[in-house]
């Protein structure tokens, strides 16, 4: 782990525990951190918290308050941190069911919800069943538990249902005019990459170790190495080529 964002995560588990004090169950490192894929300058830090019951907005206010990138500088592009109830962990459900979500940091658009109905739908409500699924397999415990005890899995069906309804965001983002490289959508081919090794293979992975999967089995794989390479500065396909490889792997999933 790079020795900077290991410090954060010391000082935000801190942090974190001055504010919840006997309330907090655990916290958990997701996202790129904990699938070993965590880059400087362009990866996020993702944390998810869990407490022993619901929250007061009181308390909810005072961990946004410590943990906002002006009190806590994140060296990371920013931090993604969702917190939980013990309940809403163990359930295994796909809605949001959050106490509260801040984004937070130096590049990044900073926001803060406090409950799932104040959450855009346009934004997606599929992200939170889906973290909770990463973080059952994959999280990395920075206090607490182990992650696989405190976070459930997803139903085969649900975790399905939200996979599809990620592709589907993906592919309703607004394409840029023009045929030529598009930046950005080498991280929707990759996540079609990733839904479709967590459902045929029932493992995930970072979205290029996921993209490297989907090579090995043939499926575009000049695309692939394209969008791979991109994330390292080189040229991402064109917004067309993602959107028909998105749109393959969408059907396949749908089909089951």
């Amino acid at each position: 782990m790079d020795p900077a964002v290991r410090r954060y995560l010391a000082d935000l588990v801190t942090s974190a525990r001055d504010v919840l004090g006997p309330e907090l169950v655990g916290a958990y490192a997701a996202g790129s951190v904990a699938l070993g894929a965590y880059r400087p300058g362009r990866s996020d830090v993702d944390v998810a918290l869990v407490c022993r019951g619901p929250l007061p907005r009181r308390t909810s206010q005072a961990l946004v308050d410590r943990l906002r990138h002006e009190t806590l500088p994140c060296p990371a592009r920013g931090l993604e941190l969702v917190t939980y109830s013990r309940e809403v962990a163990a359930s295994g459900a796909p809605e949001p069911g959050f106490e509260v979500e801040l984004n937070t940091g130096a590049r990044m658009s900073s926001r803060v919800t406090f409950t799932p109905a104040d959450r855009p739908a346009a934004d997606g409500h599929f992200w939170y069943g889906l973290d909770r699924s990463i973080l059952h397999q994959r999280g990395l415990p920075l206090a607490g538990p182990p992650a696989g005890e405190v976070f459930a899995e997803l139903a085969p069906g649900d975790l399905r249902q939200l996979l599809v309804a990620a592709l589907r965001w993906w592919l309703a983002r607004p394409a840029p005019p023009g045929d030529g490289p598009t930046p950005g959508v080498e991280d929707a081919v990759l996540a079609a990459c990733r839904a479709l090794v967590r459902i045929r293979d029932g493992a995930w992975l970072s979205k290029a170790a996921a993209g490297h999967r989907v090579i090995a089995l043939g499926r575009e794989p000049e695309l692939l190495r394209r969008c791979v390479r991109a994330r390292d500065g080189g040229p991402p396909p064109t917004a067309a080529e993602a959107r028909a490889f998105q749109q393959q792997i969408l059907a396949d999933i749908t089909a089951g």
